[in-house]
C-alpha cells in the first residue's frame, strides 16, 4: 500500500492512495503514520474511506521520526565517479531531522552556502524496534520505503572539521515521500531503479543493486551500532552523478529545479530559494 501525509506543513493528516491514485482520508482509522502504528500499519479498504478532494500539499510520509542516519559512499558506481576506495564498513552519519520536508517542498539554500549538492536516495523506514538483529531478520523490521533527497552542502561538509552533519542539516535539506510504499509492494528493494534530473536534464541515474552493503545488511550493521525505532530513517546512499562528481563541478543555485524518482516509489519534484 501507498501511505502518504497531507496537508500544511506541522498539520499533516495520515492518508492513503487507493488504485486509482486518488487520495483517501485515514484519520478516522490512524491518529497519524508514526511510532507503534509503523509496525502494524491498517490494511483497509480504500473505497471505504472519504477522498480528499483538491490538490493538497504532500508532507513527509512519516511522522516523529527519531532518527535520520545516512550512509556514505554506498553505490560501488559513485565510489568511482569520486575516484575513492569502497568502504570496508558502511560510513555512517546523521542529518537533522529538522531538516526533513515534503517531497515537493521548496530546498533553501542557507546563507554563505556555495556548494550545495543533490543526492537521490532509497530511504528505508523502520517498523519494529530493532537491536543487535541479522541479516536474515532484517527486513522484517521495515514498515516501508520511501525517497530521500540527501541534499549536502559540500564546503560545510568537508572543509569545516570534517563533521559531516554540518553540511547534511541545515533545513530543507532532507526532503522525503511522497509516499511510504510496504514491501509487499516492493518486488525487489535491491532491483530499484533511481533517477535525478536538474532543470530537466538527466544527472543521476542508478540501481540499488550497485549497493556496497545491501538494505538488509545495512538495518542489521546499524542495529549493532545503536537501536533502530519505529519511524527512523534509514537514507541508503546515491549513485553516480552528483554535482561534486561533474566536471566541471555543478551546484545548485536559486531558480534550479529537481525531479527525483525510484521504481515503485514515485517522485518528488523541488525549486531551489536561497535564503534571504
Amino acid at each position: 500500500m501507498r501511505y502518504v501525509r497531507w496537508g500544511a506543513p506541522g498539520e499533516e493528516t495520515p492518508g492513503l492512495l487507493d488504485a486509482s491514485g486518488a487520495l483517501r482520508d485515514l484519520s478516522t482509522v490512524i491518529e497519524d503514520l508514526a511510532g507503534h502504528v509503523l509496525g502494524d500499519l491498517p490494511k483497509v479498504d480504500a473505497n471505504n474511506l472519504p477522498v480528499v478532494s483538491g490538490n493538497p500539499r504532500l508532507g513527509p510520509p512519516v511522522a516523529g521520526v527519531g532518527k535520520l542516519i545516512g550512509i556514505g559512499l554506498n553505490y560501488t558506481d559513485h565510489a568511482e565517479e569520486l575516484g575513492m576506495p569502497l568502504p570496508q564498513e558502511p560510513i555512517v552519519f546523521m542529518k537533522a531531522t529538522s531538516s526533513i520536508c515534503g517531497p515537493d517542498d521548496d530546498v533553501i539554500l542557507p546563507r554563505g552556502a556555495t556548494q550545495t549538492d543533490w543526492e537521490v536516495e532509497l530511504g528505508v523506514v523502520i517498523g519494529r524496534t530493532a537491536k543487535n538483529i541479522t541479516k536474515a531478520d532484517a527486513l522484517a523490521h521495515v514498515a516501508g520505503f520511501t525517497i530521500v533527497n540527501d541534499v549536502s552542502e559540500r564546503g560545510w561538509q568537508f572543509d569545516r572539521g570534517g563533521q559531516w552533519v554540518k553540511g547534511k542539516s541545515a533545513d530543507t535539506f532532507a526532503p522525503t515521500g511522497p509516499w511510504l510504499v510496504t514491501p509487499d509492494d516492493i518486488a525487489d528493494v535491491q532491483d530499484l531503479a533511481l533517477s535525478l534530473t536538474l532543470n530537466g536534464k538527466e544527472m543521476q541515474t542508478g540501481s540499488t543493486a550497485r549497493m556496497v552493503f545491501d538494505v538488509a545488511e545495512t538495518i542489521a550493521y546499524l542495529s549493532t551500532l545503536m537501536s533502530l525505532h519505529p519511524g527512523d530513517i534509514i537514507a541508503t546512499g546515491t549513485p553516480p552523478g552528483v554535482g561534486m562528481g561533474q566536471n566541471p563541478k555543478r551546484f545548485l543555485k536559486d531558480g534550479d529545479e529537481m525531479r527525483l524518482a525510484i521504481t515503485s516509489l514515485g517522485a518528488q519534484h523541488q525549486r531551489v530559494r536561497q535564503a534571504e
